[in-house]
């Protein structure tokens, strides 16, 4: 009799489990399917819930996102049998409008564990119905369902596998989530809340394209940037939580799935500090880095944009700085070199000091990049007094060290190489808002490298930038054709402090842009003050050279000198809010950006321009001005149905910062065009032509 039944068991298993018709629901098709043949007493097999779903059409994950329904199945099954849940596929994400919601196109498996009683009869067929329930949307939604039927044989031993169903059952349980030994930790950052998984498998990952995904709906602002920081041992993504999070008390545990690197895990993040290697390295290379640039491009292309930074329109007042002290030399070659020397190694320790501030900033989770300091008013209304104090130098207001009248061998003994290596301090720290050709991709490149490749990189950018001014140092046949000092260098001297008064007054507009009419109220009344300490100083200096006593000047002058800065950097400044709509009065109508935005109108199928700018960079306000203002760019934002979307990095943002450096950029300007259907965007050169943007406008529609 055994043997009877052994043989039936064997047909049957031959035969396979008995798959009814798929049924189409109306926009997918549905049909259980089975992993082997057959289940043993007490053992177990792969079942799966297969979709087929139309194009363009999706389902949804077990947390559906910001919108829709998870997939349901209800079996009815025989007493002693059981299905376990669904074993979910990572989901991918579906951004519906200002909306992202979780699931999936095409054809998906959602894999079972059946599992038969140690009483199954051998030779029996088990039948199993189910009712799923779908939520199936493309522009619309759609709840469809279907009645479900599979047959599985029990059989004596082991069942082959489905030849078509069980490699595919396989493939679906080998992908899904798994859970990882991670550890994870989440803490809340004021507006963001940041989610740190370190461990094994992560060790020495990218971290390019990291997304969590959350259990729940809730706990996150799906829509809103992922920004991405590595570490040697795990990454820290930057999240913004959501409204179930705000109002409710702190989860014991955030739940979800941490997809990175084609693979996915099950993390449970506990509340509390971050653990040790998951942060610290910057975002991702692969993000940050487009075309692979490696070490010796990114310092041949670091030097390259020094040199030409110093023809951009934010060096030049420092220019003027730059003539008078070599002017004030005439043909003394030796104190030349040493101006020459000075001003390079003050350039080289200027750009060092950045460069340390902004590694620090980044490994302690700052989302900084270069012209950083500019993005604090008190920089912005320091840095502003100190142009208003050398302006009123050079006018002759007050001296510091010698004056221009005792030029030559005086002059540079009297601290000339002190000034030049200041003139290099300061030229550095003005030619920030600048970007020019070149440095973007290299400065993109070193912000997310080790410390000491991105040292080496602004070592090679500032080596750049010196270059011409210690050459002309070092060139005799230049020097000599340099005039003699004279009386006409005081009247030079006065001449060159118009450009420093214009760079006070740009400083001081970039302040206003910041903190409002309250700010530059401040700062104006701050440059009174340090004009009058300047004066008192100039006054206390002529009565000590006429034989009298300066006490009373020289400490007037230092009281209104603190009282000028005191006023200008202390109290914090207060920001003013920014425009939230759409700005119908410019010349070219645009938007403020958010991701949000740009994903809503991507799914509208609209060509995209995204302007990434400063109200400090100089190079921005020139572009502006030049190349995005006229009536040509109007026009053909108009005719092409472009959308014209302004991130504004005059004030911190994280999330514009996240997106400079997932383009390569750790500065701007930048410059997106979206073509409709296309991955990426096409990058503008940084340096444009209103040519040139009326013409990627006309061929973004394409």
């Amino acid at each position: 009799m055994r043997r009877i039944l052994a043989g039936l068991a064997a047909a049957l298993a031959l035969t396979g489990a008995s798959v009814a018709a798929p049924v189409d629901t109306g926009h997918l098709e549905a049909e259980l399917v089975a992993a082997a043949s057959g289940v043993t007493p007490g053992g177990s097999v792969r079942i799966a819930l297969r979709q087929k779903i139309d194009d363009g059409w999706h389902t949804y994950w077990r947390n559906p996102g910001d919108s829709g329904e998870a997939t349901r199945l209800a079996f009815t099954l025989p007493g002693g049998w059981s299905a376990s849940p669904f074993t979910w596929p990572t989901p991918r994400r579906l951004p519906v409008g200002p909306l992202v919601n979780y699931g999936y196109e095409g054809e998906v498996l959602l894999p079972m564990t059946l599992t038969a009683p140690a009483g199954a009869k051998v030779g029996e067929t088990v039948s199993l119905r189910g009712k799923a329930d779908f939520l199936v949307c493309e522009e619309i939604c759609i709840p469809e369902s279907a009645e479900l039927s599979l047959e599985v044989p029990v059989v004596a031993g082991p069942a082959p596998a489905d030849p078509r169903w069980g490699p595919a059952i396989a493939t679906a349980l080998a992908a899904a989530p798994k859970p990882a030994r991670l550890a994870a930790a989440y803490q809340p950052a004021g507006a963001t809340l940041t989610l740190a998984v370190a461990g094994a498998p992560l060790q020495g990952a990218d971290g390019a394209g990291a997304y969590f995904f959350p259990a729940t709906p809730g706990m996150i602002d799906h829509a809103a940037v992922q920004a991405i920081e590595r570490g040697p041992q795990g990454l820290t993504l930057t999240l913004t939580p959501g409204d179930d999070f705000k109002a409710a008390a702190a989860p014991p545990a955030l739940e979800g799935v941490l997809s990175v690197g084609g693979r996915a895990y099950e993390i449970a993040a506990a509340a509390g500090p971050a653990p040790a290697g998951a942060g610290g390295l910057g975002p991702p290379p692969r993000a940050a880095a487009p075309g692979g640039l490696g070490l010796p491009l990114a310092l041949a292309f670091a030097v390259l944009g020094g040199l030409v930074l110093n023809l951009m329109p934010c060096v030049f007042p420092i220019l003027a700085m730059k003539a008078a002290s070599l002017v004030g030399h005439g043909r003394e070659a030796r104190a030349a070199r040493l101006q020459g020397l000075a001003f390079g190694a003050g350039v080289l320790a200027t750009f060092v000091l950045l460069a340390g501030a902004l590694i620090a900033l980044k490994a302690a989770g700052a989302a900084v990049g270069w012209g950083f300091q500019l993005q604090s008013p008190p920089v912005v209304a320091g840095l502003a007094l100190l142009m208003l104090a050398v302006a009123l130098n050079l006018s002759g207001v007050f001296e510091v060290g010698a004056s221009l009248q005792g030029a030559g061998s005086d002059l540079a003994a009297r601290g000339g190489a002190a000034g030049a290596f200041f003139t290099g301090a300061l030229a550095v720290v003005v030619a920030t808002p600048c970007t020019a050709p070149f440095m973007a991709p290299a400065l993109g490149w070193a912000l997310v490298q080790p410390p000491a490749a991105s040292l080496a990189v602004f070592l090679a950018l500032g080596a750049g930038f010196a270059a011409p001014f210690v050459a002309l140092a070092f060139a005799p046949g230049l020097l000599a054709r340099l005039p003699k000092p004279g009386p006409w260098m005081d009247a030079f001297r006065k001449a060159l402090a118009f450009p420093m008064y214009a760079a006070a007054a740009w400083l001081v507009w970039v302040l206003a842009q910041q903190a409002g009419p309250d700010g530059l109220g401040r700062v104006l009344g701050a440059g009174v003050i340090l004009a009058a300490a300047a004066w008192l100083y100039g006054a206390a200096q002529r009565r000590l050279l006429a034989g009298g006593r300066p006490a009373a000047p020289a400490i007037a002058s230092a009281l209104f000198a603190v009282v000028a800065l005191a006023a200008a950097l202390w109290p914090a400044y207060a920001a003013p809010p920014l425009a939230g709509t759409a700005r119908a009065s410019a010349k070219v109508p645009f938007e403020p950006y958010s991701a949000e935005r740009l994903t809503a109108l991507r799914a509208e199928g609209r060509p995209v321009f995204v302007n990434f700018t400063a109200a400090w960079c100089v190079s921005c306000q020139v572009n502006e001005r030049v190349a995005l203002s006229g009536p040509k760019v109007a026009q053909a934002l108009g005719a092409n149905n472009v959308a014209y979307l302004k991130a504004d990095w005059t004030r911190k943002d994280a999330v514009i910062a996240a997106e400079l450096a997932r383009h390569g950029r750790a500065g701007v300007p930048l410059y997106l065009v979206y073509r409709p259907g296309a991955a990426e965007p096409q990058i503008l050169p940084n340096i444009l032509t209103e040519g040139a943007v009326v013409r990627a406008l006309e061929a973004s529609r394409s």
